[in-house]
């Protein structure tokens, strides 16, 4: 068969929907509420062929910048050259979902928040920043059922 350089080549793998997730769209998928400035991931549903991003898309992360009753824009930046281009996607709501790359910022916010209220109730300071991990303390192993056994070369013979 000739090579097939299509719209949708080799996404066969790519668009294919999930386990026991085919059969219709859920009704759910409509109801949910972007607005501008939103973040989502784009992944493509093979269910629905209208509005579909190109397979460049499937995968990448954008940012909502225009709203429609059935597709949304989203801004994505793709690499060009030496450079990131921002494409400008229309795409069905079918085709896109909240993404939560955002959530474990959002969540660390709002701890620190309450971290900061509990110290000033209380008058004390906290820290609250970020830590790298740090080295494992030290510590000594066993060796009371863990006897250190001496080891020494065995030494070489021929047998000619």
């Amino acid at each position: 068969m000739p090579h097939s350089y299509g719209y949708r080549a080799r996404t066969r793998g790519m668009f294919k929907r999930g386990f026991k997730e085919h059969g219709p769209i859920k009704l759910s998928t409509y109801l949910i509420t972007y607005r501008v400035g939103d973040i989502v991931d784009i992944k493509a549903n093979a269910a629905q062929q209208k509005g579909m991003p190109h397979k460049y898309y499937h995968g990448r992360t954008g940012i909502v910048y225009n709203v429609t009753p059935n597709a949304v824009g989203v801004i994505v930046h793709k690499v060009v050259g030496n450079r990131y281009i921002e494409k400008r996607v229309n795409i069905r709501v079918e085709h896109i979902r909240h993404s939560k790359c955002r959530q474990e910022f959002l969540d660390r916010v709002k701890r620190n928040h309450e971290a900061h209220m509990k110290a000033k109730e209380t008058g004390e300071r906290v820290n609250l920043r970020r830590i790298p991990a740090q080295p494992r303390t030290a510590h000594v192993v066993s060796t009371k059922d863990n006897a250190p056994q001496t080891m020494a070369p065995v030494r070489y013979e021929t047998t000619i």
